[in-house]
């Protein structure tokens, strides 16, 4: 059933795991997806070619890091950002609103935007909800986000409600301002963020005002900041049945493989994560039977694949012994491998998914995956 910009194709018959395309003027993205993060308009140790080899469908930037370096002016000289980096396809911009709240330096959180100092060189600046959607224009990315506060976990209940009054005074204002420029900017979509800790009561009301101001599509922020697992699922279970079915669910900075089967299973159509790439740097890798530290000396004479399931470059082309060669020799060709196979691994996994969901044998392979992913 086609709703808007976004397609629903198949449901599970026994939970809220949906497959769906979502409709964007550079292509059609297939959901459930995992979106690589390219955070300053490069994934890292990783060429745009390869992660359209790899599969990947859409990637992000974030507009705080962008805004700092190189500068939103100069994005917008180079003809937006899919001209600046060499990416034909989807782009998502993350507002800038955990980085701020993150990264900055000094900040000052106002009802009419944040005051900070960038970590880069200390240089003072002011993003406020109308100002970010200006931001993101210019950047050009096809989804982009509202501006929002996201709180750190553990976080007291009367700061967290706080937190989603101004998140929802700022989505309102995103809104209006993404609607007085819409004219010259149709290609772009605007999500509204869902904000509230873990508290149940607090991500409802969120998402219910949230879908009140109307967006085009809804993402849970806020999340895998620290929370258990526990706390996490619940929390979806409390959030997700309150979004419109007809629109595209977006979980933020969430991205471990169990992750996406647990989230996928509570109505969530969209990831995006640096942990692939960030753990594959350090050494450790996503394969089909569980986590592996291919640094780790058992690996030293081990001339087989790193995951003999996967027909990505990496496994396809070199041994576990060479990749532990190459990080003990500290060879840059280790990062890009490694992050190589971790993207594909999760990529792949999200279509394997989506596939289980058209033939309704979603729980039948989830049970499959965790017997091999978890049988240590």
């Amino acid at each position: 059933m086609q709703m808007g910009n976004f397609t629903i194709i198949k449901k599970s018959s026994k939970c809220l795991a949906r497959a769906g395309t979502l409709y964007t003027t550079r292509g059609i993205i297939e959901t459930p997806v995992f979106m690589p993060v390219g955070t300053q308009g490069s994934v890292k140790s990783v060429s745009q070619q390869e992660l359209s080899d790899l599969g990947a469908q859409i990637i992000l930037a974030n507009s705080y890091h962008i805004y700092l370096k190189p500068g939103v002016d100069l994005i917008k000289k180079a003809g937006g950002i899919h001209k600046f980096i060499g990416w034909q396809k989807p782009m998502l911009t993350d507002s800038g609103g955990f980085q701020l709240f993150s990264l900055a330096m000094l900040r000052k959180i106002t009802d009419e935007g944040v005051h900070f100092q960038s970590h880069i060189d200390g240089s003072k600046h002011f993003i406020s909800p109308e100002s970010s959607v200006d931001i993101q224009r210019k950047i050009g990315a096809d989804i982009i986000m509202c501006f929002d506060e996201c709180v750190e976990y553990p976080c007291k209940e009367e700061y967290a409600k706080n937190s989603v009054d101004l998140s929802l005074l700022w989505a309102e204002r995103c809104k209006n301002r993404f609607e007085e420029t819409t004219s010259s900017y149709e290609r772009q979509m605007l999500f509204g963020i869902v904000q509230g800790s873990v508290f149940k009561h607090l991500r409802k009301y969120s998402a219910q005002k949230t879908i009140d101001i109307g967006f085009s599509g809804y993402a849970i922020g806020g999340l895998s900041v620290g929370e258990p697992k526990e706390e996490m699922h619940a929390t979806l279970d409390a959030t997700v049945p309150m979004l419109p079915e007809e629109k595209a669910h977006y979980l933020m900075g969430v991205g471990m493989p169990e992750d996406l089967w647990e989230a996928i299973e509570r109505g969530i159509d969209m990831f995006d994560c640096v942990l692939p790439t960030r753990n594959g740097r350090n050494g450790q890798a996503f394969t089909s039977g569980g986590k592996v530290n291919i640094k780790n000396a058992e690996f030293q004479s081990d001339f087989g694949p790193l995951d003999p399931e996967c027909p990505c470059f990496a496994c396809k082309n070199y041994s576990r012994a060479y990749l532990n060669h190459l990080f003990k020799a500290q060879e840059l060709l280790a990062l890009r491998l490694m992050s190589l196979h971790n993207l594909y691994f999760m990529v792949n996994l999200a279509k394997v998914i989506r596939k289980s969901i058209e033939n309704d044998t979603f729980f039948e392979q989830k049970k499959e995956f965790y017997a091999k992913y978890f049988k240590k």
